[in-house]
């Protein structure tokens, strides 16, 4: 099965700010930006900055379980917001991705969108020269594969031990080198 993006969820721009954000530690409202995205597609909400405003409407903040899409810059990708970040609201340029279908796991559709399908779509799609953007619009259209719920867990945790098992071989290699490189430099001093 496949549908279009906008049928399985709304996406939204983020909170646009008319200045500079002033952080100030007893704010009111936390917000997302571009440097809290990760390279493994999650949010990090440990150093979120904190801004003293009103506390925006509901359909402005952000909650567990949104992607939050980077539609401006190298990568047009998504980062999943698995923890709670309180009174929290989404940076412009950043677009948000709510799930709105029972038939479409949050994770999956993380994960999908990093995929080559996708991401040759959004290729295709993104304006400007120097600075690539993708428009809402053209997200929207995203056509996104939809297996059954079942499979989509599974392809969600076969994913994550990839990654790990990506992230435990850069490991070994990097451990490997150092004792390589310490065992010529003993062999060069002659010990």
């Amino acid at each position: 099965m496949k549908a279009i993006l906008e049928n399985i969820a709304t996406v939204q721009a983020g909170y646009s700010f008319r200045s500079r954000l002033e952080a100030q530690d007893s704010g009111a409202v936390a917000v997302i930006q571009m440097k809290d995205l990760t390279s493994a597609n999650l949010v990090d909400c440990s150093e979120l900055v904190r801004v003293d405003m009103e506390v925006p409407r509901e359909h402005h903040l952000a909650r567990p379980g949104d992607l939050i899409f980077r539609s401006r810059g190298l990568t047009s990708n998504s980062a999943m917001l698995a923890d709670d970040p309180g009174i929290a609201v989404i940076a412009a340029p950043l677009l948000r991705i709510r799930v709105n279908s029972k038939h479409i796991l949050p994770e999956y559709l993380n994960w999908f969108i990093s995929q080559q399908p996708a991401q040759s779509y959004l290729t295709s799609c993104a304006s400007g020269t120097a600075l690539k953007m993708i428009s809402k619009q053209s997200l929207e259209n995203l056509e996104v594969a939809i297996p059954s719920l079942a499979r989509q867990q599974l392809i969600v945790e076969m994913a994550a031990l990839a990654e790990e098992e990506q992230r435990i071989m850069k490991k070994l290699a990097d451990k490997r080198q150092q004792y390589i490189s310490s065992t010529l430099l003993q062999l060069a001093q002659g010990e």
